[in-house]
């Protein structure tokens, strides 16, 4: 069954719609990039469109900023052909995490500020394609540290390179973007040396 605003946008003027539509999440992404956590009415304002014709489209807040998230719909970001050597093959798919979230910096920050509300919802924060990634750039290692093993070190991985330690690196301990990006990466280049030597449990 689809939702709402899925519903209304595939009815009649489709084309007008998808403009509408297409407004509304320009707005707010224009929004969150100077910083906000735009509800739907401020979104609605800043894009001259009314509060419900802004409804029909995004039921929440959340579905708003969902879709104004930046996403990537690759299935896999290792360069082709792939390298062979884990730690090349660990560091091409970190180092385009790590870009793709310094790029995309206050989308992930205004995702990161929704997801530690208090209303539940689903986010892309949390469902993110960053996971399938690490593990198939794991592969070579699945059968010496075993199935488990690979995926919590996919887990690791993923927290090291994603918005939530940017955003402790550059608030907490002051470091400039360069310099967290670098220590991202020698945060992914330890723990892949540590998992070869420790599996993690």
């Amino acid at each position: 069954m689809k939702d709402m605003s899925t519903d209304y946008l595939e009815s009649g003027r489709r084309r007008q719609k998808q403009r509408t539509r297409d407004q509304l999440i320009a707005a707010a992404r224009d929004l969150i990039t100077s910083g906000d956590t735009p509800s739907v009415e401020e979104v609605a304002a800043a894009a001259g469109i009314s509060r419900p014709t802004a409804y029909r489209y995004f039921a929440s807040q959340a579905e708003l900023l969902a879709a104004a998230y930046p996403e990537t719909g690759a299935a896999s970001v290792l360069p082709d052909p792939p390298p062979t050597a884990l730690d090349e093959r660990v560091a091409a798919v970190a180092g385009f995490v790590i870009d793709h979230v310094q790029e995309n910096e206050p989308q992930q920050r205004a995702m990161l500020r929704l997801s530690l509300g208090e209303v539940p919802h689903e986010l892309p924060l949390r469902q993110g394609r960053a996971i399938p990634w690490f593990l198939e750039a794991l592969a070579p290692i699945a059968e010496s540290i075993g199935e488990e093993g690979v995926h919590r070190l996919a887990l690791a991985l993923r927290a090291a390179c994603g918005i939530e330690t940017r955003v402790w690196l550059s608030d907490v301990a002051g470091l400039p973007p360069a310099e967290v990006s670098a220590l991202q990466q020698w945060m992914v280049d330890a723990l892949v040396k540590q998992a070869l030597e420790t599996p993690p449990t």
